[in-house]
């Protein structure tokens, strides 16, 4: 059921945030590497681009996670209020 406060109250998995993170910057280092070698720099360049994006996005998903349980409740917290019960 929504309740009109899912932007305020959503949850992310953080976690499994990390490891797309991290298989995305195993990638992009590869491609930076690959195409720096094969001699096509603007190839090279977009993959570094993306490289700088995606660390970005790794450190703060480390910086939420080590945060603690307020990016990460566990599953005893509801993650919006529960709804009212009529009679």
């Amino acid at each position: 059921m929504r309740t009109g406060s899912e932007p305020r109250t959503a949850r992310s998995a953080l976690r499994l945030r990390f490891w797309l993170s991290l298989w995305g910057l195993v990638w992009a280092t590869g491609g930076v590497v690959g195409f720096a070698l094969a001699g096509r720099p603007g190839w090279a360049a977009a993959c570094g681009a993306l490289w700088l994006l995606t660390t970005a996005d790794m450190i703060m998903i480390l910086r939420h996670i080590r945060q603690g349980p307020h990016y990460q409740p566990g599953p005893d917290v509801p993650p919006y209020p529960p709804p009212e019960h009529r009679p």
